[in-house]
């Protein structure tokens, strides 16, 4: 059947499919989706696009400790290319220094928003 995903089947007619997915991780906390400690994880800042946005952020995740991946850092500029969003992905032993890394960068007056 076009449209039909793996894993699901669904009932002929109108009516509740026979089959329904696994919703238990609908009902987790934030904290408990998408994230996996120890781990590398990613982080995307957002500011203008002339001020060298790439280095400051590795500055900031190095300073704080974090080790960072070379090969992860990318970026994309705004369809003007008055902006650009980088993104790095970085080690976090926990929780705590993922959010750490999240309000450092914020807190810089280049940063727009972090991701």
């Amino acid at each position: 059947m076009a449209g039909d995903f793996s894993g699901h089947r669904h009932s002929p007619g109108l009516g509740k499919p026979d089959f329904c997915p696994d919703n238990r991780a609908m009902n987790d906390t934030p904290e408990q989706r998408g994230f996996v400690f120890p781990g590398t994880l990613e982080i995307t800042v957002m500011g203008a696009a002339d001020i060298g946005l790439d280095a400051l952020m590795v500055h900031t995740l190095e300073s704080m400790g974090l080790l960072w991946h070379p090969e992860t850092l990318r970026s994309k500029p705004s369809t003007k290319g008055n902006y650009i969003a980088v993104t790095v992905g970085f080690h976090a032993d926990d929780r705590e220094q993922y959010d750490a890394a999240h309000e450092a960068l914020r807190a810089l007056p280049e940063v727009k928003w972090t991701l």
